[in-house]
């Protein structure tokens, strides 16, 4: 008999991602307020404030990227492995922009700031991002950049830059409360498109010395499109639409015994000699799937 557990998600209408342009066309920007999404991550993983404003700065960074992608069935995988304490994370986006991960080492407790801020650089150290973007065809894009600070937002604008020829600005926070829930979270992507005027530089440059944080104007009461707003003024802004994002896991029994019966037949013969049940965790969501000797002597025996 299969045994398989699972955490029920929780209702996440407020988390949303505005989708805009500003200048004319000449500026593609992104905004997400993810405070349900990352404090969902947070109970499942059981994560250390540390880990949890990691993961929930790359689960925000994914949610957006994965509303970039045109197919419905491409995925995007955010993979971050380093040095540090934590040793790295990874984290996938469909492209309804509903995102699913987890830190290796998700209980991590490193010393604050000098600031008093969570040492996400500190705990995931010297290494590599490497974003995975599985288009639908023969080969994934592979792109692959090393860490220029480990706190996500810069390595991401360095990763946009230089893996993608695409100049961009990366704003990711996660804001914890003292029972070490999440109090807010969210992010920004802001692109220049070929050929953005001179004037457009400068006002997006000037404006972004002026933005203190995502934190504290999302604790402020700002929404993700005051964000887009407080980020390219004067610029004309239009918002192209909103959409909802949040964490979602898409394991199934079946896609699980799917792997299994993909296995050589060798390693199937010496699972079914164990006479042991089978039991296969999914990283993402802790669902458990378990399957007993018989079921898999009888896929031995398809095999055959």
């Amino acid at each position: 008999m299969s045994i398989e557990t699972r955490v029920i998600q929780p209702d996440m209408d407020k988390d949303i991602i505005v989708r805009a342009t500003a200048a004319g066309g000449f500026v593609r920007c992104f905004a997400a307020t993810t405070r349900d999404m990352v404090e969902y991550a947070r109970g499942l993983h059981n994560t250390s404030p540390v880990a949890t404003a990691a993961l929930g700065r790359t689960l925000t960074a994914a949610a957006m990227m994965g509303s970039m992608q045109k197919g419905e069935k491409e995925l995007l995988t955010i993979s971050i492995r380093g040095d540090g304490p934590m040793k790295g994370l990874t984290v996938t986006a469909g492209a309804d922009s509903f995102v699913k991960g987890y830190p290796i080492v998700p209980d991590v407790v490193i010393p604050a700031k000098e600031n008093g801020k969570l040492d996400v650089s500190g705990a995931i150290g010297h290494g590599y991002m490497t974003v995975v973007k599985d288009l639908g065809l023969k080969e994934p894009y592979v792109g692959q950049t090393e860490l220029v600070s480990g706190e996500i937002a810069e390595d991401l604008t360095y990763y946009f830059a230089n893996s993608e020829q695409v100049p961009s600005s990366v704003g990711l926070g996660v804001l914890m409360n003292r029972n070490n829930t999440v109090r807010c979270a969210g992010g920004f992507i802001i692109q220049l498109m070929p050929d953005a005027p001179d004037y457009v530089i400068t006002q997006l440059e000037a404006n972004l010395g002026m933005f203190s944080s995502v934190t504290t104007v999302l604790d402020e009461g700002a929404s993700a499109e005051d964000m887009l707003r407080m980020l390219t003024e004067p610029l004309e802004l239009e918002i192209l639409d909103v959409i909802p994002t949040g964490y979602r896991c898409d394991c199934s029994r079946e896609r699980v015994l799917k792997a299994i019966v993909s296995l050589g037949r060798d390693e199937l013969a010496q699972m079914a000699a164990e006479k042991q049940d089978i039991e296969v965790k999914c990283q993402f969501c802790d669902s458990v799937y378990r399957f007993p000797p018989a079921e898999i002597g009888e896929i031995l025996a398809e095999k055959s």
